[in-house]
């Protein structure tokens, strides 16, 4: 490919190995660049202990050295939060649930979903996603089918289809990008630890997995490196400032094109402590409008076991409600998904004192799950930046405020009184909600736009006032919609690259 700079021996770094930096790296790699992908975290292990969910949720096996500050949920203080790190990021512990934002979703993006459309295509491809065209009700236009089927239903999946299609709802299989049947690497062993847990065989189509099948092709991985700060040159981003953690020692890497994918909560925290936006030169908002969805899980107690055999079964979803909020808030209402119920163990601790003792053994094996996703509306005052301490690399800590608005709860609370129905429909007893505080669906602190002043990205996705920084992970996107994000991350970091592509080679 001409066109490429190669005088500092990299054409692209990318930061960051999530769905954003894979899929960009993956194009631009595809294309003759040389290049170098940076991430903080280890490569998975894909061994025994991925499917322990001691060792994963409890244990936290894969927990980073500097945990986030966070005050949410009407907090006085902040209180530390461990995070996952690893090569592929989220995705390696994604559920592999795969669904576009519909047309609508786009009214505050700088382009339509039509423009984006060949891009979910290709990432379904790249992602090797298994599902149904057609079988969603409110399924956007797509120019082609899914390059997979989707697999039978398990019977605690059959039960929550049936229960929902006698309500009068129109359940479909949820779009998964997790290897049923392709032939190119293992297949799913359909067990029950899934979402949440890296796939100890590598069956789930991960960034992690993208990455290792594309180094060595023009694509290099360097984990365990932890960028601290940009280095800026007038109106060019000319390098990464870094820790090795593996050395101990500090190192640096430079390149004619910067790629910053390390998530909606990272990226602008490397900006900033690169003096770029709030608090630093100019007046970009870097680090606000933060959005993460407004999530709860409905426990429904059954009067038998819903899962004897172990199985996976995370394959139901419901689009129904999609829209009927539409008309009153601009926003959609979201989706609600049928989830695995972690062991007893897991549940004990996360409900605690007298829920958490009546879950014990046998009770946990008579639960069933709905999860619910609700779009979250952007606002200014929830943000990501920084604070006065420093953590484990002397870099300042990232500190997060959060609160949700009266309508994300509302949202929220139209689809619980759906999925306690559906719940009761399939023979539960009882329903409990039990409210999600992670932020694994964070979007939207560095939004893309038409004007700068409340979105630091062009729609392109390069940073305003720096030729040559582009951003290509959650943070770019303008409002959340009301799908699990990660096939919008890989269609837009796709998106991005291309152009990147294109203007380098005309």
């Amino acid at each position: 490919m001409s066109g490429w700079d190669d005088a500092a021996g990299w054409d692209a770094i990318v930061i960051g190995s999530g769905l954003g930096g894979a899929l960009a790296a993956h194009r631009l790699a595809k294309a003759g660049a040389r290049v170098l992908v940076l991430e903080r975290g280890r490569w998975p292990h894909r061994d025994e202990g991925d499917w322990s969910p001691r060792a994963i949720l409890s244990d936290l096996r894969y927990r980073g050295g500097t945990p986030l500050s966070v005050r949410q949920r009407g907090d006085r203080r902040f209180r530390p939060l461990p995070m996952n790190e690893t090569v592929g990021g989220m995705s390696v512990f994604y559920g592999g649930a795969s669904l576009r934002l519909r047309p609508l979703d786009f009214g505050r993006w700088p382009f339509d979903y039509r423009d984006l459309e060949p891009f979910y295509t290709e990432a379904e491809r790249l992602l090797g996603v298994h599902g149904a065209a057609g079988a969603d009700p409110f399924e956007p236009p797509r120019s082609g089918p899914y390059p997979f089927g989707s697999i039978p239903w398990s019977a605690p999946a059959e039960r929550i289809r049936r229960a929902g299609e006698g309500l009068g709802f129109r359940p479909f299989p949820i779009p998964l990008a997790i290897n049923f049947s392709g032939a190119d690497k293992p297949q799913c062993v359909r067990c029950n630890t899934c979402d949440g847990f890296p796939c100890a065989i590598d069956a789930k189509n991960d960034a992690a997995g993208i990455l290792r099948r594309a180094e060595g092709k023009g694509l290099t991985v360097r984990a365990g490196i932890v960028v601290s700060r940009l280095r800026i040159r007038g109106a060019r981003a000319v390098g990464a400032e870094c820790f090795d953690q593996e050395s101990g020692e500090t190192v640096s890497f430079e390149a004619p094109l910067i790629v910053l994918a390390a998530g909606a909560l990272g990226s602008p925290a490397i900006l900033l402590r690169s003096g770029i936006g709030d608090g630093g030169t100019g007046t970009l908002p870097i680090g606000r409008f933060l959005m993460r969805h407004c999530n709860a899980v409905v426990a429904g107690l059954f009067p038998f076991q819903t899962n004897p055999e172990q199985v996976f079964h995370k394959q139901v979803c419901f689009t129904d409600f999609y829209e009927e909020a539409r008309d009153r808030d601009g926003l959609a209402v979201g989706v609600i998904q049928d989830i695995y119920t972690p062991d007893a163990g897991v549940v004990r601790r996360a409900a605690g004192g007298v829920a958490g003792a009546f879950l014990a053994k046998p009770l946990v094996h008579r639960l069933q799950n709905l999860l619910c996703v609700a779009e979250d509306e952007p606002d200014p005052a929830n943000r990501v930046f920084l604070g006065d301490e420093t953590d484990a690399f002397g870099m300042k800590q990232v500190r997060i405020e959060h609160r949700y608005r009266r309508a994300d709860r509302d949202r929220l609370q139209l689809l619980v009184r759906r999925a306690r129905k559906i719940l009761r429909a399939a023979g539960a007893l009882a329903t409990h909600v039990w409210p999600i505080s992670s932020f694994s669906h964070a979007v939207g602190t560095l939004r893309m736009g038409s004007a700068g002043d409340d979105a630091p990205l062009d729609p392109a996705g390069r940073l305003r006032g720096l030729d040559n920084l582009f951003v290509t992970d959650g943070s770019t996107f303008p409002a959340s919609g009301g799908v699990n994000p990660s096939l919008t991350i890989a269609a837009g970091a796709l998106r991005i690259a291309e152009g990147i592509v294109n203007r380098r080679t005309s």
